[in-house]
């Protein structure tokens, strides 16, 4: 979740200090924000293989919130058309 979260805040103080602009060509911020994005895909596959047969109740619900967590971090790109 905290990748979703870094990269949520990271749009936030972009948008705020800079604003959030289509670019021509997509700039550091479009990298990273990708990047923080992808990279969460292994942890959480390690993540549900290691906890979904142990705890399986707990465990949909942790990934319940990582998946409200992207969808958060996506949405502003989504509705802002960036």
């Amino acid at each position: 979740m905290a990748m979703s979260i870094a990269a949520l805040l990271m749009l936030g103080i972009v948008g705020a200090t800079k604003g959030l602009l289509r670019e021509a060509d997509e700039g550091p911020v479009a990298h990273i924000w990708q990047l923080l994005m992808a990279g969460q895909l292994p942890l959480l596959a390690y993540f549900l293989i290691r906890w979904l047969p142990r705890l399986p109740r707990p465990t949909v619900y942790v990934f319940a919130l990582q998946v409200a967590a992207a969808i958060a971090a996506m949405a502003p790109i989504y509705f802002l058309g960036l």
